[in-house]
């Protein structure tokens, strides 16, 4: 069974899960709620995240923001009729200029298909998207969470989950990857809430110099 949150079920998820995790009722009492970030399920939606891969999100936003305003609709069509030379006036890199259009393209031959991906498992669709170029698993669970609303999603390669995930914790610097998805495994099956907790307080939280 796919398990998804939606906005009326969101609140019930964070109350169970702070009954769970001292930690997390803490951050829910102190910050209040965690907002639902969602996206729709849109070629822009994937482009956005790929613009997001190891960049700030403010560099990211006004990447997407400039393709938006060059093409006024972003579609894989409208996108591979784009130069090299218009990508980069849109802040693309040359790597990520070939990621999207690699997505463009898939999307246009039918390999990939958006609305059939919201009906099919986590691991079906993680498996569909990495076999493209420039999507790895940060971009799917990204893609998991945010767009498709899966519930019992922990994006381990996420620094900014996984390091309010020590703060909070206490946990040292040099805690494994391995340690940490063991650790994420108490919040199942809702570690996606948990993940956006998390993010809360990553962005609420005063940090110490």
């Amino acid at each position: 069974m796919i398990q998804v949150f939606t906005p009326s079920n969101y609140q019930n998820i964070c109350n169970e899960l702070s009954q769970k995790d001292d930690h997390l009722n803490t951050i829910i009492q102190t910050y209040g709620y965690p907002p639902i970030w969602s996206r729709p399920n849109a070629f822009e939606s994937l482009v956005h995240i790929i613009l997001e891969q190891q960049v700030s999100l403010a560099s990211a936003l006004s990447a997407i923001n400039k393709l938006r305003d060059h093409v006024q609709q972003l579609t894989p069509a409208r996108v591979l009729l784009l130069t090299d030379e218009e990508f980069r006036a849109c802040y693309c890199s040359r790597q990520k200029t070939a990621y999207i259009k690699y997505l463009a393209e898939a999307i246009l031959s039918g390999q990939i298909n958006l609305q059939a991906l919201q009906t099919m498992p986590d691991d079906e669709i993680r498996a569909q998207l990495t076999a493209l170029k420039g999507i790895g698993n940060w971009t799917v669970d990204v893609y998991l969470m945010f767009v498709l609303q899966r519930a019992d999603i922990f994006p381990v390669g996420d620094l900014a989950a996984v390091n309010a995930l020590k703060r909070v914790k206490g946990l040292p610097a040099q805690t494994s990857r391995e340690e940490i998805i063991n650790f994420a495994v108490q919040w199942q099956p809702y570690r996606t809430v948990a993940t956006m907790i998390l993010w809360h307080y990553y962005l609420s939280a005063p940090r110490k110099s």
